[in-house]
This record gives C-alpha cells, sequence and structure tokens, in this order.
C-alpha cells in the first residue's frame, strides 16, 4: 500500500506490537518496532535446550479453526492457514493416588464422563454442560468495529446473553461449589481459576468444542514467526536489542522514543505495547496519570507469577495425558509464603517439534505471588538462587516419578526459570503471566488505551485488555491503529491489501 509520509514507532515486539505493526503497515504508515530482547515474542516464547524445545504461553489459540470464531483476525495479522493445529481429546486429567477425573474437550463426552462420576449432581452438570454449548457458539464483538461491523454477531447472540451476565458474576470458586466432586471442584476453585470469572473457564470448554481452540504445532514461536513474516513483506522494520528507556515529549505530545545509550527514534507516534507499569511510570515518570489509573496499579489484582520446571525425557509419553495435574499429599513449597496442593505437567507428546523421536518434553509451571523473593535472590545471593531452582526441580521431578516410576533416570535436561527470569526477558511487572485477572463483573472489555493528557501516544496488549493471552494482540492492535488513522484523517481499509495480495497470486 502507497505510504502516507507518517511514522509510528512500536514499543515492545510481543504479540500486541507485531499486530500494531501489520496493522499500521496496511495503513500506509512506516512502523518500526523496537523490542530490548534479542527475539520477537515477549511472553510467547519458547526456548531450545540441548534436543529439546520448551514452551511457556501457548495452551491453544481461540481462533484455529478457519470459518470460526476470531480466525479472521487471525488471517488479518499473519497466514495463520499455514499453521498445523491439534485439537486434544482431554483437555486435564486430574489425579490423587486413588482416583482420576478427565475433562474431555468434547462436550457429549466431558457430560457422560461427569454423570457417571456424580449423578448427584445431574442437574448442576447439565447445566454447565449446556453453559459449555451455548458459549462455543459466541461470535466475538470485532474491538474496532461499530455497529455496522457488529449488528450480525450481536443478533446470534442475543441468545446466550442472559447466560453470560449471569456467568460474568460470580468466581470460578463460587461456581465449583455446585458440585459435589471432590475433583471437579476442584478443577474450578484452585488457583487463578477459582479467582476468575466463571465466564472464562466456560468459554475456553466452549470454544475446544467447538474445535476452535487448537494447540498448533511449533507453540507460540510459530504463530510468532509468521506475524514477522506478513511484517517483513509490507516493509516494515524490528529492530533487535532495542531497549527504550523513555518516552520522548514535546508540549505534551509523544515525539519518539530514547534508547538505552541515548539514540532518539522519532515519529509521529509511539504505541507502548510494552509493560504497562513501565511505560507509564518510568518510560513517562508517572506524569500522564490520573486517579482512575494509579487506582487500577495499585489495588487490581494481577494474575500469579510462576517458576517452570521444563524436562526433556528420553521416553516416549504419548501413552500419558497432554496435561495431567496431580493432587499432593503434602504441599510443595515454592518459596516462602507459597505452598502447593497440586503440580500440573504438561507432556508434549503431541508436538514432535518439541523433542527426538522416542522422547519427550514435559513443563511444569508453578504459581507464585512473592516475586519480591526471587528477584532479590537472584540480585543479592546467586548461589543461593541456583540453589533454589534446583531444590524446586527436584521437587517436581519427585512428584512426577511417583507417577511414573522410573522416569527421573529417562531425564537428560532440566531447565527451570523463575519470576525474576520471566520479568528479566519481557519486563512484565511483577513477572505476572497475563496481567489484569478478570475478576467477577469485570466482563471482557478493553480498558482505554490512551494516558490522560497526553497526545500521539496510545498503548495496546494485556494491559489494556484484562484476561490477556495471545488474542490480546490484534484485539488491543487493530482499535489503536484505526483510532490513529481517525487522527490523521487516514483510511482504515484492510481489504485494499488483501485484494492486492489475491491479485499477486
Amino acid at each position: 500500500m502507497e505510504g502516507n509520509g507518517r511514522k509510528i514507532v512500536v514499543v515492545g515486539a510481543g504479540i500486541a506490537g507485531l499486530c500494531v505493526a501489520v496493522y499500521g503497515l496496511k495503513c500506509g504508515y512506516e512502523v518500526e518496532v523496537l523490542e530490548m530482547h534479542d527475539m520477537a515474542g515477549g511472553l510467547a516464547m519458547s526456548w531450545k535446550r540441548g534436543a529439546y524445545r520448551f514452551e511457556t504461553c501457548l495452551h491453544w489459540l481461540m481462533g484455529s479453526k478457519p470459518g470460526g470464531d476470531f480466525h479472521e483476525q487471525w488471517q488479518e495479522v499473519c497466514d495463520i492457514d499455514k499453521l498445523t493445529f491439534v485439537n486434544l481429546d482431554e483437555f486435564v486429567r486430574l489425579e490423587t493416588d486413588g482416583d482420576t477425573l478427565r475433562l474431555y474437550t468434547n462436550v457429549e463426552r466431558l457430560e457422560a464422563e461427569l454423570l457417571r462420576r456424580a449423578p448427584e449432581n445431574a442437574s448442576a452438570i447439565l447445566e454447565f454442560t449446556g453453559a459449555v454449548r451455548a458459549l462455543g457458539n459466541f461470535r466475538m464483538l470485532d474491538p474496532a468495529g461499530g455497529l455496522k461491523e457488529n449488528w450480525l454477531n450481536m443478533l446470534r447472540d442475543i441468545p446466550v446473553l442472559p447466560l453470560m451476565g449471569k456467568l460474568s458474576k460470580i468466581s470460578g470458586a463460587e461456581y465449583g461449589k455446585r458440585f459435589q466432586d471432590p475433583l471437579l471442584r476442584r478443577f474450578f476453585t484452585s488457583g487463578d481459576i477459582g479467582k476468575l470469572t466463571a465466564m472464562a473457564m466456560v468459554f475456553s470448554l466452549g470454544w475446544m468444542n467447538a474445535g476452535n481452540a487448537g494447540y498448533c504445532i511449533g507453540g507460540a514461536q510459530s504463530l510468532i514467526r509468521l506475524i514477522e513474516d506478513k511484517i517483513a513483506s509490507l516493509g516494515g522494520k524490528i529492530r533487535f536489542n532495542a531497549r527504550v528507556e523513555r518516552v520522548l515529549v514535546e508540549n505534551d505530545t509523544a515525539v519518539g522514543v530514547e534508547l538505552e545509550g541515548g539514540e532518539r527514534v522519532m515519529a509521529d507516534w509511539v504505541i507502548s505495547a510494552a509493560d504497562g507499569h513501565t511505560t507509564i511510570f518510568e518510560m513517562l515518570g508517572g506524569k500522564y496519570v490520573d486517579e482512575e489509573t494509579r487506582k487500577r496499579y495499585d489495588e487490581r489484582e494481577l494474575f500469579a507469577s510462576y517458576l517452570q520446571v521444563s524436562l526433556g525425557v528420553a521416553k516416549d509419553l504419548s501413552d500419558e495425558p497432554a496435561m495431567l495435574s496431580r493432587i499432593l499429599a503434602a504441599p510443595l513449597m515454592v518459596d516462602p509464603g507459597t505452598e502447593l496442593d497440586s503440580v500440573t505437567f504438561r507432556i508434549f507428546h503431541y508436538d514432535p517439534t518439541f523433542a527426538p523421536p522416542g522422547k519427550t518434553a514435559v513443563t511444569s509451571t508453578l504459581p507464585t505471588r512473592n516475586f519480591g523473593y526471587w528477584s532479590d535472590l537472584r540480585k543479592m545471593n546467586p548461589g543461593g538462587y541456583h540453589r533454589e531452582k534446583q531444590r524446586v526441580a527436584e521437587a517436581v521431578i519427585d512428584v512426577l516419578e511417583n507417577r511414573i516410576p522410573g522416569i527421573r533416570d529417562a531425564i537428560e535436561v532440566v531447565d527451570v526459570s523463575t519470576p525474576a527470569t520471566v520479568h528479566r526477558y519481557t519486563g512484565n511487572w511483577k513477572g505476572t503471566m497475563e496481567g489484569w485477572l478478570v475478576e467477577p463483573g469485570d466482563g471482557f472489555k478493553p480498558l482505554r488505551n490512551t494516558l490522560p493528557g497526553l497526545e500521539r501516544f496510545v498503548m495496546a496488549g494485556q494491559w489494556v485488555m484484562p484476561g490477556g493471552g495471545l488474542p490480546s494482540g490484534p484485539m488491543t492492535a487493530k482499535p489503536a491503529v484505526k483510532w490513529i488513522c481517525k487522527q490523521d484523517h487516514v483510511s482504515f481499509d484492510l481489504h485494499t491489501e488483501r485484494e492486492a495480495e489475491t491479485a499477486a497470486v
């Protein structure tokens, strides 16, 4: 598309920053993305250790099904149809030493399993599976669209709006109380799932049942690579190892950014897709903050941070569930103040790119809100930090050994990341995994993406979309660029670029 002579500088090459770049380029802007790390992705990351690759982000991708809800939004930013998706039979398997609950992704199998286990809860179970069926057909509104673009989806969604209103007002923990089965109750009440609005989990299971929440082979980085390819094809630029220290402001107008080392990158617009707290209180010095923004960062609850123990196992684990949650007889101490009564494993036998034939990548994510402990330990006592990582890894391996005897001897690689690692590579405030929790009563609606008193500056990403996740990239990038186009009297027309691609083919 012919350029319009204006430039956008984007801070951060996570999913949101990359999507901003695509939309901006399609609308004729020159776009330069600045990333502090040596690769794109941010939290959407995987990494190699020896012959193994470990994933820290993608469990499923909403919009994986051609023609399904949100698939078209992914097509706007990349050639998503190049990805290979796997739809797993089980979402998760919960186990004690004497009991097992399988939560299937197919709602018919799920319903049969739950009714078999807890016939006394038949009414609550049927209400739950009915909600899964109903929300699986829900069509999300285009966050950058108006009544004209969204009216048909709004009409289709009218029958499920009362159900959504009901589920949005209660937490997972409250919802789980209706079930007497201890493992089913635990599924809804444990960790951040228990704090989230119940609608979040029902939606996830609904998308899985509809075949619209598959896992893409290669993990999150396979999606990131496709968006990078789109940026390159449109003439965009991503600079790595380019840490932004401050946003340059003249007369309360953003005019560019200054990098570590003093280099200045000037632009007509600045879009921050980086950490929200760092952006507002460090890059902008806390100058453009009203009471609502300050209260949000002072009081609103975040998703927990986490340690991840990653294991390269010289063993074929294809007979095991893809996700296994082991209920512990005695709690596992993660750090001072954090004890877990269950440990969940992701067993990547379904992704052949993560391990050599006959071997399996296994990860375990351990949530904690004790970011300060790990950050301070790494800075003040590197030896103690290393020993603590080893201790946690051994505790996790013990749990897995109890479940699969002899697996310890097959472990070839052990890798441990901590909240300090998350912050070091992504800059994410307190090492949180997805920004703001969606609590009961919140709803899935974006927050304001501008700051009071500051012109020509916009934010995108999980800090303006509670609940985070990969879809928050295009969901916040598109309205950000559309708003910029409106201010500049530039046409926001994505079909021009798509038609040009079709004609070229």
